[in-house]
């Protein structure tokens, strides 16, 4: 079999049908670029949904949760064990919002392989005072590094830095929605008080937006001493650890076994995040059913034009096997000819989903609840420009075979004899 002179018969028979070839190889390119544009485009915006959600939750969150115990004074009573106990309106027990012993487990975390890292966290509950004005606050003592490091927190500054945080022992990252409330910006000062009483001053240093206005409106950062300072606590005050883990698989049951080994509440991330996670996986779904729909859609053009190509073509098959070539070689011509038109419009399809999402990355896009986005989102993962190239060989290909099966088997005789 010489492929070489099949190649050259299956270009000559795609010149001589310019019109038809070009036509069929648009039908892939649309397709494959399409596909492109779609997952590019749906990837980029799970992604961008993700960061919201998922770059702002730890992969393990540990704390002490309020909630009713889990046995009643009355259940321990020796006479009543046999009994069938019911006791109503169970009010929760008290508990410390403290972790006991904090800096010993925060370093036997560190210690331990699996961790990536970890950050401490003191919650104060309490008030934004501006002058006659009162606003809840839930002010949020960290470490300003480690929450840049761990959860992007820079990625939600509109104005000022993590850094200015830092540097400044007295000062407050503020909520955007508080911010307007109080009619105060960067460099001014605000008072904030506790729920202890303690009032303090506090210099902003920045302005926090993290695209739900509920939270910009209480939530604020303040360093983690001026947070214990505000409770009028030590420095072994911790109510909140924050892991982070190298495999993100593990979270559960990592989860499962710190809470068992400190008597603490651990929520890992998947269980935090489980209705967001559902709802990106449905669309990444949507996405994929929508875009393999397009190419198989273009597949059945190719098929179509093919076909009717080789019924055109029925006297140069049978010059064809008439001068010696086998029904499988017709076979090939017709193969090789579906291939280049999938190599050709894949590529150009190609092309066209770079060019497009390329654009797309560039078309301003703001809105007031993600100040720091300001083009729509793309994810240009080599992953979809190789399925794409892929399956529009795969797809053309199978497109050919089909009509080629025919040729195959025409008898030239049948052919001479009808003309």
């Amino acid at each position: 079999m010489n492929f070489k002179l099949l190649l050259s018969i299956s270009k000559t028979h795609l010149l001589t049908r310019k019109k038809q070839s070009a036509i069929a190889a648009l039908g892939v390119t649309f397709g494959i670029g399409t596909y492109i544009i779609m997952m590019g485009f749906m990837n980029g915006l799970n992604g961008l949904l993700d960061g919201l959600i998922l770059n702002r939750t730890p992969h393990i969150h540990l704390f002490n949760e309020i909630k009713p115990a889990s046995k009643q004074p009355l259940q321990k009573v020796i006479q009543y064990k046999n009994m069938e106990i019911m006791v109503h309106s169970i009010k929760p027990k008290r508990v410390q919002l403290k972790i006991h012993n904090a800096l010993p487990i925060m370093k036997y975390l560190n210690e331990r392989k699996e961790v990536l890292g970890l950050s401490a966290q003191v919650k104060v509950q309490g008030f934004y005072l501006g002058g006659n004005t009162q606003l809840s606050a839930m002010m949020i003592g960290a470490d300003p590094m480690k929450e840049k490091e761990f959860y992007k927190l820079n990625e939600y500054i509109v104005q000022g830095s993590c850094e200015e945080l830092e540097k400044t022992d007295k000062g407050i990252l503020l909520g955007a929605g508080a911010a307007k409330k109080l009619s105060v910006n960067v460099g001014d000062f605000v008072q904030v008080s506790s729920i202890t009483g303690e009032i303090i001053s506090l210099k902003i240093v920045g302005l926090y937006q993290s695209g739900m206005a509920d939270v910009d409106n209480v939530q604020s950062f303040i360093n983690l001493p001026m947070a214990q300072l505000l409770l009028g606590e030590s420095k072994d005050y911790i109510t909140d650890i924050n892991i982070k883990i190298k495999n993100l698989e593990k979270a559960p049951d990592l989860a499962k076994e710190l809470s068992e080994q400190f008597n603490t509440t651990a929520i890992d991330i998947q269980t935090a995040n489980a209705q967001f996670e559902t709802g990106s996986s449905i669309r990444t779904l949507i996405s994929y059913a929508v875009s393999i729909t397009l190419l198989i859609v273009a597949g059945f053009g190719i098929y179509n034009i093919l076909n009717m190509l080789i019924y055109e073509k029925m006297n140069d098959i049978a010059i064809l096997k008439a001068t010696g070539f086998s029904g499988k070689d017709v076979k090939w011509i017709f193969i090789s000819q579906a291939l280049i038109i999938g190599m050709v419009g894949g590529s150009l399809g190609l092309l066209m989903g770079y060019g497009v999402a390329v654009i797309i990355d560039n078309t301003p896009f703001e809105t007031a609840a993600l100040p720091t986005i300001k083009t729509y989102p793309i994810d240009y993962n080599i992953k979809y420009y190789i399925i794409g190239l892929a399956f529009s060989l795969i797809a053309t290909f199978f497109a050919g075979y089909f009509p080629s099966k025919k040729a195959e088997k025409i008898d030239p005789v049948d052919i001479i004899r009808g003309q």
